[in-house]
This record gives C-alpha cells, structure tokens and sequence, in this order.
C-alpha cells in the first residue's frame, strides 16, 4: 500500500508539471497580485510579465484580452478544468469520455492520506507561497526574490537568551524608593540587640515594638535608614542600626504606543524600562527603538534610545520603573536601508537630523574591500525615485530622509600594478610594476632569475588589450634574461616562462621478470641496465645472468611511411655484483626502455610429495629428477605395510593458481544461469572449492608395470594415501535412506535396495565412486544396463532427474551429493578446462 501511495503521489506531481505550462514556475515564492500591480505600474508591459510568469495564472489578477473578474473566473476554471483532461488522458486513456464530470477523487485513490497530497499539490498552483523572509520585487524585466531586510535592533526583544530580568541578589540601590508592600529588614547590634522583618503597610508604614509606627513610604532606602535610627537612638542609645531590603513589592507599569502587545503589567518593584518592553514583546512593525518615553505623574521623566545600549553600551537611560508609571512606545521617525560593503548591512532607525555617517556608524563601518570615495543613495522624490551620489567629505554633513537606500559598492577586482610571473623562476608569483620590473629582464631577474629547467626558445607574455581582450607576445626565455631583445611590461601583464618536464611526457622505464621490486620508475639521464636493476630491488636467486633483454620504442617524428618494427630489442650478459662496465661498452638506457630479467633455465625449486598411510616410511619426499612416478615414490617409502589395501590407494593434487581460477569461472557462470533455481541454487551458493581434487588411478597397476599408463609423474605438492582395508559400501543421492552397509560381493541394485531404493526423483542409473579416485558409470544396452562392478570403501551415487534443458555443468553440480563427488565434480572441470 505505501509503494501505491508513493507511486500516485509521485505520478499526480508529474502530471501537473506537465499539464499546465508554468507549473515550476508558479512555485516561485511571492508572486501575488500587488506584486504584478506594481510591475505594471513601473511600466512592465503584459507580454513581459506573462514572460517572467511563464505561463502562470496568478488569482485575482486580469489577463491579457479580458477584465480581471472574468479572468479569475472563467480562466481558472478552464486551468482546472484542462487539467483534469490531461492527468486523466494521462492515467487511462480509456476513460476520457464524460471526463468532464470526473474529479481528482473518482481517478486517483480514495485513500485519505493520498487525496490531502492531491489537495496540496492543487493548492500550490492556485495559492502563492508566502515567505515571510523574503519577497518579490519586479526588476530589470524580471520577477527577482530577493531577503527582506531587518530592523537593526528589533530582534533585541525577541531573543529568549536575552531576558533583561532584574537581579534580584544585588545590594539594595540606595535609590531605591519605598513603598506598601516592601519587605524591610532592621537589624540593632551593639549594647542593644534587635532583628525584625516587617513589610509597609499599605498607609507607608512599618511598626516597631517600642518604638510604634515608623512612615516609611516615598522615601529611598537611605533616607529609610536614617529615619529608623533616629527613632531608635531614644530606645536603644548607642546601638548600631542597619536598615535593607528584604523582599520586594510589586508595581503596575502602563505600556502604549507601538509595541506588540499593549496593556498593563505588573511587574517586580527592581524592573527596568527593558524589562517592560520585552515583557509586552517587543516594539512592532513601526515602532521606535530611539524614543521610548517614560512618564510619571504626568512628567516626562527618561527617554530610551535602545541603538544607545547596542551600540554604545550606555545603560543610564535605562531606568528602573516605579508603580503607576507610563511606557509610550512612539512610531518611528525614518528607517534607511544600508547594504553592500559594511559590517552590518540592516535597515536602521534614523533620527531627525542624523547624517548618511552616523547610519554607516551603525552599520559598523565599511568593509577591507568597500568603495567608499563616494556611495549611491536611492530616494523617493514625489512619484518616482532619484539617485543621490554623496562624496566621501559630504558624509558627514548629508541628511538621511525616511526610505532612503544606501548602497555601498565593492572596488574593482583589478590591479593597478601587478604584474604576474609564472613558471620555471626561482621566485613566482605576483610583483609591483616599478622601475625596477618595468621590463621582462628585470621582471625576471626579481624573480631571482631562471632555475634551469627553462624551455629555453620560447616563453609567453599574456597582456590585456583596452577592449579587454587579450593579446600574447612570444619572446626567446635566454635572449629575455640577458637583456637581448627586451620587453617592455605593463601592468596586469602575465609572463609564462615554460619548463621543459611540463611540455613532455613524464620519462620513465620498466624492469620486469626476475626481480624483487618489478614496477615502473623515474628515467635518469646516464641509467644503465644495472642501475635500473638496483633500483628495483636487485635480482632473484632465479635470475639469469646470461640473457638481459632490453625493448627500446620506434621514435621517428620526421617519417611519412609505415614500418611494421614495433620495437628494437638488445640482448647482453651482466655481472652478477652489477660492478660498473667500462664506459665503451655501458648500455645507457633512454626514456620508455623496458628492461627483461629472464629466470635461469638451471634455476629449480625443490618440489615435495606427500605419502601419509599404510608405507613403511611415510611423510614428505622431495622429487629430485624431472618425470618421478608413484612406483618411484613408494619405493623410497619402503614399501607398503601388510594391512594396506593397495586397490583403495588415492592420489590428491592441488589446484594451482589458474586451475582454481577456471573452476571458479565456471561454477560463477553455473550460479548466474537461469537453470540453477531453487535447491540446486542453494547447493551452489554453500559450495566451496578446495584446494585439492582427486586423480582417479590404479596405484596397485602401477606398482606391478612402473612407467605404465597407471604410473602418473607426479608433481609438486601431491598427496599419496594409503588406506587400510574398509568393508563398507556407501550409497547416497536419490535414495529414501542414504547410508554405509558391508561389502558382500553383491551388484548396484541390491545395495540400492538395502538403502530404500530409487526415489521418484531418482535417475536410475548410478555411478560408482571408487576409493582410488576412479569412477564407473552405468552403461545402457538395447534391452540391458550394465552396472560397474562394487568393491569395498566405494560410493554409489544415484543422481537427481534434471530438466531437459539443463546441460554441461549444472547437471554435473545437480548429481553433487557428497564430498566424494563434489571432488571428482572439480577434477573433471580440470579435465574439461584442459
């Protein structure tokens, strides 16, 4: 179900891009009908806006030939209405008659999930996305969406990790003004002792136990002090008196004018004009961050400009509230725009009378690579716009106007006098044009000179025409840095001094054969076939001395006629210490030499047999002549013990590295085939290759005609086992009961039928594994089957019915049913491969 739901959702997507044109299109964010409105009003004409459209409807906007009600009417009807014509042809041509009477719902599913991306897909073609980052303007021809600029500073109150939340474990302000509801602490040491916490009641006063009311309200915490004392000096003379604050009322703050949520709010008595503007959240759209009175009883009491705190870390005017005080947040005086090359590019409050640098101070100055000798600014003039460019000494003194744009360029990606020297000198890079490099010798001489590796006949002066094109002057590199034939640079020239490893391939050469470290490496001039040698590791124990084969490449730039000569080759002897040869007859390499190392033909390897069982003397046997047979072997064994069974002697040989590559090519092309399904499929994933196989031999034959047919030469890493008598005959395959039962002299089909005989499956016409590796199959006549003759430690096997079809090695794996047969099923793929 969730394939289908993705497969529909997936299908109704294209099916929209493709029915309506202007589809991708309409997904550009911010196209609404003022925006065209105002297109229009810039002085875009129909066909442009259709253009940058793309073909879109946008709702409610007039199209070209009609008014704009029956545009949004009758045009989006026939957009939907040609829609559901094509997703339908599309999905089902069968059902385009009556098609105007089909929904979205009737042709895709009625799955709930599915039809909400239906209706979300539609809806995307119909309804513009609005990003409240961004929006679009029309500009040179074009819809441009571009980010809308912030209010620097209004993001202050909307930052959760900036709270301005009073501290509550500061010492008490000795400003602070009493009022009902403080907490005050009196503490009396000295001959007297008093500690008493009383809040003021709601008349101003707090009372003292022998003393009686103390008014305390409207005075600050310091004149507070002075009054408890002084009342206490008559009770408790000589005491020392402290007076603070425990804990703190709270106070009634009224806040209007142009700030997100107004009302009021009760605040604690230690909060600050910050702490009530972020608790209403912050000024709104046209608020003011320079002008946020205060006022008290009536009086204008503080004035806070937030740019004052940002900006110049002022606080002063960040003053703590008091119960009933009133907060008018006023609209805004002017916002000006600064973008470009400054630190801060924001839009930014401006005050009446603030100059274009006191906007560039808030914007934190100018960038590294700001253009700043004069700047453009963008100014309504009645109903069109006008650009004002203001020099660098008129900053100062010139007015910002509310909408101005100020926009700050970059300067030019050029040099004024660079010059640039590439290539085989001491010193690349880029240089001052001064007398001292005003030509290419002395350009080239600053550069610390040539290295050496110069192509000397030719080097390149790259140098930019007025029309900005370029021009290249080509100049002998020797003849330049002598001073012969000089240059003349200017600025913005590049001088190209080539070396000569680049203009070439890269030289090398290859040592082969009888070597440790056969590989390619770098050619030196003067290389001899004994350095190349000692380079690579120096020679083998198996390396000839007599016979260095050296392939040279056919070089012949100047030819015009084909030659069939691939390769000149040089044969010669060297020493075995590669001692230096006198120079008259040295063989000094050249570029691209291939250098042949034969291996010895008296070079040989000791080669190992091994006889485990029934000998005298069994273990390893080293093969010391060429053409050594098994009746050699087992006469150096000693012979065979007397309870050997010489008919079951089997001879095992390990695959080498290519035969083991061709079995695995071919059970790798057995997996691939079609005809491999189910449970030989299975069998041929579980199947793994050993590293020997048997060979299948008459070892007891050998014995008695050594240098016969039996009498195989045998070969490094083979094994001889000797086995002693087994009794046993093993039937497997497709049988009802696979199992071992004792040897009785009887025929195939009674050891068959002591194993539950053929299955349904069976193919009837076993084969019979012997213990020496050999393998006899039945034979079938015109009325008869001849089956091979039984003899003890041997296995019947009785194969598996394969398709017809099936041929070649998939029918040999289908009849694998043991290891014994899996290991002749390898040596007749040796065979085979042979």
């Amino acid at each position: 179900m969730l394939i289908r739901r993705k497969v529909q959702t997936a299908l109704a997507a294209v099916l929209l891009s493709a029915a309506v044109p202007g589809y991708v299109s309409a997904q550009l964010p911010g196209v609404t009908p003022d925006v065209i409105q105002k297109a229009r009003q810039s002085g875009a004409t129909e066909e442009q806006i259709q253009q940058a459209l793309g073909g879109m409807s946008v709702p409610g906007t007039p199209q070209s030939g009609t008014n704009a009600g029956a545009g949004k009417s009758a045009t989006g009807s026939a957009d939907r209405k040609a829609l559901d014509q094509k997703v339908l042809r599309d999905l089902n041509p069968t059902k385009v008659s009556g098609v105007d009477t089909l929904t979205w719902n009737q042709v895709l599913s009625n799955d709930w999930q599915l039809q909400q991306q239906q209706q979300r897909i539609l809806q995307s073609m119909t309804t513009p996305y609005q990003d409240p980052e961004f929006e679009v303007l029309w500009e040179d021809g074009k819809f441009v969406r571009r980010p809308i600029p912030k209010v620097f500073g209004r993001e202050i109150f909307q930052n959760k990790n900036l709270t301005f939340a009073p501290n509550y474990n500061m010492a008490t302000p000795p400003s602070y003004v009493l009022g009902a509801g403080d907490e005050i602490v009196v503490e009396v040491w000295g001959p007297s002792e008093l500690y008493d916490k009383q809040k003021i009641t709601p008349d101003g006063t707090i009372n003292i136990q022998g003393v009686g009311p103390i008014s305390l309200n409207g005075l600050t915490i310091a004149e507070a002090q002075k009054r408890i004392a002084s009342k206490l000096s008559g009770v408790m003379g000589g005491a020392n008196v402290k007076v603070s604050l425990g804990q703190i009322r709270s106070i009634k703050v009224n806040i209007a004018g142009e700030v997100m949520v107004p009302g009021t709010y009760t605040l604690p008595s230690l909060a600050t004009v910050f702490n009530a503007i972020y608790s209403a959240g912050g000024v709104n759209k046209i608020g003011s961050l320079r002008a946020i009175k205060v006022f008290r009883d009536g009086k204008e009491v503080a004035t806070l400009d937030v740019y004052d705190y940002l900006i110049n870390g002022k606080y002063d005017t960040n003053i703590r509230i008091e119960d009933n005080d009133m907060i008018i947040v006023q609209p805004y005086d002017s916002y000006v725009a600064v973008t470009g090359k400054v630190k801060r590019p924001r839009i930014y409050e401006m005050k009446k009378g603030e100059t274009l640098a006191k906007a560039f101070e808030y914007a934190g100055g100018f960038t590294g690579d700001a253009y700043n000798d004069n700047v453009n600014v963008k100014r309504k003039t009645g109903r069109q716009y006008s650009i004002l460019t203001v020099e660098k000494p008129d900053f100062d003194a010139f007015a910002v106007a509310d909408g101005d744009s100020v926009s700050v360029g970059r300067i030019f990606n050029e040099y004024a006098n660079r010059l640039v020297i590439t290539g085989a000198v001491w010193r690349p890079g880029n240089y001052e044009l001064t007398d001292n490099t005003a030509t290419l010798s002395k350009l080239i001489a600053k550069a610390e000179g040539l290295k050496g590796n110069e192509f000397a006949s030719r080097g390149q002066v790259t140098r930019r025409k007025s029309d900005y094109t370029y021009e290249v002057i080509p100049f002998n590199v020797r003849e330049a840095a002598a001073g012969v034939n000089d240059i003349p640079l200017m600025r913005e020239d590049s001088v190209y001094i080539p070396n000569i490893l680049e203009l070439r391939e890269e030289y090398v050469i290859g040592v082969r054969g009888e070597v440790n470290r056969p590989d390619m490496q770098p050619f030196r001039d003067g290389m001899t076939v004994e350095d190349a040698i000692l380079r690579s590791g120096g020679l083998k124990e198996s390396a000839s001395y007599a016979k260095i084969e050296v392939a040279r490449r056919i070089k012949d730039p100047n030819s015009t006629s084909y030659t069939n000569k691939t390769a000149d080759l040089y044969t010669f002897n060297i020493d075995k210490d590669l001692s230096i040869a006198p120079e008259a007859s040295r063989f000094v390499l050249q570029p691209f030499d291939e250098v042949y190392v034969r291996r010895s033909p008296g070079y040989s390897e000791q080669q190992r047999v091994a006889v485990t069982g029934e000998v005298l003397y069994g273990g390893e046997y080293v093969l010391a002549t060429a053409g050594e047979r098994i009746s050699d072997v087992i006469k150096k064994t000693g012979g065979f013990t007397p309870e050997a069974y010489v008919k079951g002697v089997s001879v095992k040989r390990k695959l080498t590295g290519d035969e083991l590559a061709q079995v695995e090519s071919m059970l790798k092309m057995a997996r691939d085939s079609r005809n491999t399904t189910g449970r030989d499929s299975m069998a041929f994933e579980n199947l793994e290759v050993q590293d020997f196989y048997a060979v299948g031999v008459d070892v007891a034959a050998a014995i008695q005609n050594p240098g016969g047919n039996d009498d195989i030469i045998l070969r490094d890493g083979d094994q001889i086992l000797v086995p002693k008598y087994t009794g046993t005959v093993k039937i497997s395959g497709a049988v009802n009961y696979p199992n071992s039962v004792a040897y009785d002299k009887k025929n195939v089909k009674s050891y068959i039928a002591q194993a539950g005989w053929y299955k349904q499956s069976a193919r009837r016409r076993p084969f019979v594994i012997y213990m020496n590796g050999k393998v006899a199959s039945t034979r079938t006549g015109f009325f008869s089957r001849r089956y091979p003759k039984v003899e003890p430690g041997c296995e019947i096997v009785v194969p598996q019915k394969m398709e017809r079809n099936g041929r070649g090695l998939q029918n040999v794996m289908g009849m694998m049913t043991s290891t014994a047969s899996l290991a002749a099923m390898v040596a007749s793929v040796i065979n085979l491969a042979k």
